[in-house]
């Protein structure tokens, strides 16, 4: 990475690990990746808006990636959790402002059914669609299935509510 965008803020951002009943967390395949291999899978997860608080800002990136609005916070990270996104990856306005994101998580339990999500057209097509596919995974598993540069940041949030989880 050059020295200029070391000395980038890094973007306010939010993410949710949500649970079903199961104890199993949704993850979703990115869109814009598709066809890169088994690491193109996240949580829902995007920036806060001016002013907004990210409990706020974690139901609305929620909604607007997978449709669910059934969900019950259980649990909040501890602390922002950071990652630096790649040279190769940042572009356009994101590289000249950002150097990565910072994180705050919560963990929610889904309370609707699965008819609920709908990754095709999200708030009934309001928002474009993030994910191609979605799964119930293991949260033992989720941090082999993300990017390499947000695995570390994934390993974190996965310990933090790794009590929430079903258990292998």
């Amino acid at each position: 990475m050059s020295h200029d965008r070391d000395d980038l803020p890094y973007r306010p951002c939010v993410g949710v690990m949500l649970f079903n009943a199961a104890g199993l967390v949704f993850v979703g395949n990115r869109r814009d990746r598709a066809g890169d291999g088994d690491d193109a899978w996240q949580m829902p997860q995007g920036g806060l808006d001016d002013g907004e608080d990210p409990l706020t800002a974690a139901r609305r990136e929620l909604a607007e990636e997978t449709n669910v609005t059934s969900a019950a916070l259980i649990a909040e990270a501890p602390d922002w959790y950071s990652y630096d996104v790649p040279d190769d990856l940042a572009s356009g306005r994101f590289r000249r402002k950002w150097r990565g994101q910072t994180q705050k998580w919560f963990a929610m339990r889904f309370t609707g059914d699965d008819a609920e999500i709908d990754i095709e057209r999200p708030l009934g097509g309001a928002h474009p669609p993030e994910f191609d596919a979605w799964r119930w995974e293991r949260l033992d598993r989720l941090a082999g299935l993300i990017v390499p540069f947000k695995r570390p940041v994934y390993e974190k949030v996965c310990a933090a509510f790794a009590h929430l989880a079903a258990t292998p």
